[in-house]
């Protein structure tokens, strides 16, 4: 699985063909973005969300998905279900990330 780099050009679609998606919003100058990146990946690798797709989206260079999910500080992280946006949340803790996945799986 892993996760997908995502940009404007192809978030639309990438929303469009995968049922579940949950999106990282970064950015390089971010500390905790970097420290919870790991974390990200791990999860995307983890068997319970297989049927989740996992993006990544720099969110100082695309802003018409950070514009999508409501990103209003960083790191961020939407869910989405069927294109539709569930819930966003900034947070830069694993417990914040597992909440959303259980909520896009529930």
């Amino acid at each position: 699985m892993g996760v997908i780099s995502a940009n404007d050009s192809n978030f639309s679609e990438l929303l469009r063909l995968h049922p579940q998606v949950i999106v990282k919003f970064f950015a390089s100058w971010c500390g905790t973005c970097r420290l919870i990146g790991p974390k990200f990946a791990r999860l995307s690798e983890d068997p319970r969300f297989a049927g989740i797709k996992f993006l990544e989206v720099d969110a100082e260079y695309n802003p018409e998905a950070r514009h999508t999910a409501g990103v209003d500080n960083l790191p961020y992280f939407a869910i989405f279900k069927n294109g539709q946006l569930i819930r966003g949340e900034a947070t830069g803790k694993e417990e914040g990330i597992l909440s959303l996945l259980n909520d896009l799986t529930a």
